[in-house]
């Protein structure tokens, strides 16, 4: 190690290159820093997950028939089967399948009407499998989208994937707040538009029924009596006309409860020809019930014919009434389309509406607050979903990185009596950070995806702290002991501190490396492995370059000779 102990005390004896190291140090800080703003690394709260499965979700408009869902349903299917990883596929037809780990949160248990349908798709063994199920998803979305989207207009396709962390309802939500229903309406339509125009958002839907006409069918009590009927038989023709009734059971052994049976029209008999009010009229006219006088009275006589508007479901948060407005990424992270369509929002609600950011760091830092400036109506944008989740993740564990700071800190200050030294160790561990960023930006190169600096990544950076600190401890205090005990000059103690210390710091960053190296090609854990190997590679190099120069220009450093020294626990090369 005499080569490393004449680099170090050269570099020491000049100001210029004490100057220069410093320099460069700071450049590398600040320029991995800048990555971030760049986007040469980006961050997520966890990489996409690949499982042996995914959900395609198809919703049809609301008042939509079953026939026409299954239209859509059956297009999904003949678009995908021929996939030589698509194992089988399950079509569920007004109904949610049943729940697995994404649908807990995205209500599918609450699925019974006749616009929805959910498929499963079972894929072959993600361990045999060269495909990731999201880059399936990412390759087959657009394709199934643009061939069935259009069967039935205003239908929504949506590609479900199980997620790598806790489930939200999805990668983006943005919830509509406010008193006047039509207004919200309003808005999260207006916001929809917003996000589907948005780089990286895909999937977006209002949480909200299609309002539509309908035509309600009342029983004229006053005519049904004066032509010898019972209201009991009118509702009965007009449910077996057009949906069907039970009209008896049946048993059986081999079923312990009794089988219903109904009757239905056939689909020819109960359907009209068009959505008018004439054609359900001559629908009505062509029914005729008995009366009591064996006299054929048509429905249209005792049936009134009433066109209404639909009562779409209003949804409530902590008694609030809101409309959720839901988004997926399409294989980016969730942070930088929210900021892209949040200045969008607030230059294009800014026409009708006094728009305000949410003051200061809270945990809704990014809601916006709409006043109308017409009637001063007061409505409120509020971001949820998995993007939530990163924020309030990042939070967290930014909140254990520096209370980790603080503790060391604190604990140094108590042994070295000296908040300058204590500094120096703070400062050469967090320079570690150096190495993580850069170590994700490389990571790139060898992935056929993004890597992303995840949770996993920030909980490896934090553990990082201790270890750097150990280097920089053995720098200081083997110093110390040598100024102390032998009588060396500061400089001369710092370089062979530094090359005697060089081979126990590098045989335990190569252990830290292989263990790690485990990790690195793992799809969750990945950003840890990638963090701890290249923070610590980084975390070598500043302890043995930067580190000395700090404690070279510290005056704290400038120990003297003890009285009393028990030399022989001190190595020295020679």
């Amino acid at each position: 190690m005499k080569g490393l102990e004449h680099f170090i005390y050269t570099i020491l004896g000049s100001k210029k290159k004490k100057r220069l190291v410093i320099i460069l140090t700071a450049l590398a800080f600040f320029g991995t820093l800048m990555m971030f703003p760049t986007k040469l690394v980006r961050a997520k709260m966890l990489p996409g997950k690949s499982d042996n499965t995914f959900s395609i979700y198809v919703d049809t408009p609301t008042g939509s028939s079953i026939e026409q869902t299954k239209q859509v349903s059956e297009c999904v299917i003949d678009a995908i089967k021929n996939e030589k990883e698509i194992m089988n596929l399950e079509l569920f037809l007004g109904q949610g399948i049943p729940l697995d780990y994404a649908g807990l949160v995205k209500g599918s248990a609450m699925k019974h009407t006749e616009n929805v349908a959910e498929i499963a798709v079972n894929l072959t063994d993600k361990h045999t499998r060269e495909e990731a199920s999201f880059t399936m998803v990412h390759r087959l979305r657009p394709v199934v989208k643009k061939k069935c989207e259009p069967i039935v207009k205003g239908s929504n396709i949506r590609f479900i994937e199980q997620p790598a962390g806790p489930p939200t309802l999805a990668s983006i939500v943005v919830e509509v707040h406010g008193d006047n229903l039509d207004k919200i309406r309003t808005i999260s339509y207006q916001t929809a538009k917003i996000l589907q125009k948005t780089e990286g958002l895909v999937d977006v839907d209002v949480m909200a029924d299609d309002i539509f006409d309908k035509y309600e069918l009342i029983p004229d009590k006053e005519k049904i009596a004066r032509s010898g009927l019972s209201v009991e038989q009118v509702n009965n023709i007009i449910y077996l006309a057009f949906e069907g009734m039970e009209i008896a059971h049946k048993n059986s052994k081999n079923n312990p409860d009794q089988i219903p049976m109904f009757l239905v029209l056939a689909k020819r008999s109960k359907t009209l020809p068009d959505q008018s009010r004439i054609a359900l009229l001559s629908k009505l006219s062509s029914l005729n019930l008995m009366n009591m006088k064996g006299m054929m009275v048509p429905l249209s006589e005792v049936v009134n014919i009433r066109k209404v508007k639909s009562n779409p479901k209003i949804m409530h948060k902590d008694l609030d009434r809101m409309i959720n407005v839901t988004a997926e990424t399409d294989m980016v992270s969730q942070v930088y389309p929210l900021l892209d369509a949040r200045e969008k929002m607030i230059e294009y609600f800014s026409r009708e509406y006094n728009v305000t950011k949410e003051p200061g760091m809270s945990t809704y830092m990014f809601d916006l607050h709409l006043t109308d400036k017409r009637t001063g109506e007061k409505f409120l944008l509020r971001w949820d979903g998995e993007m939530k989740v990163t924020l309030d993740t990042f939070r967290d564990l930014g909140g254990a990185f520096i209370a980790a700071l603080v503790l060391i800190f604190l604990l140094l200050v108590i042994y070295y009596k000296s908040f300058a030294i204590s500094g120096i160790i703070l400062l050469g561990s967090f320079l570690s950070l150096i190495g993580v960023i850069l170590g994700h930006w490389v990571a790139n190169f060898f992935t056929s995806e993004t890597f992303f600096l995840t949770a996993t990544s920030l909980i490896g950076f934090i553990a990082l702290m201790g270890i750097s600190s150990r280097n920089s401890l053995l720098l200081i205090d083997f110093t110390k002991s040598l100024m102390e005990c032998h009588g060396m000059e500061k400089r001369k103690a710092i370089a062979v501190a530094t090359a005697t210390r060089a081979k126990p710091i590098a045989l335990t960053a190569v252990a830290i490396i292989l263990g790690s190296a485990l990790l690195a090609s793992d799809p969750v854990f990945g950003g840890l492995g990638v963090a701890l190997i290249s923070g610590t590679v980084a975390a070598v190099f500043v302890s043995l370059i930067f580190v000395p120069v700090l404690m070279h220009n510290a005056k704290a450093m400038d120990f003297k000779p003890a009285d009393s020294c028990d030399v022989n626990n001190i190595a020295i090369t020679k």
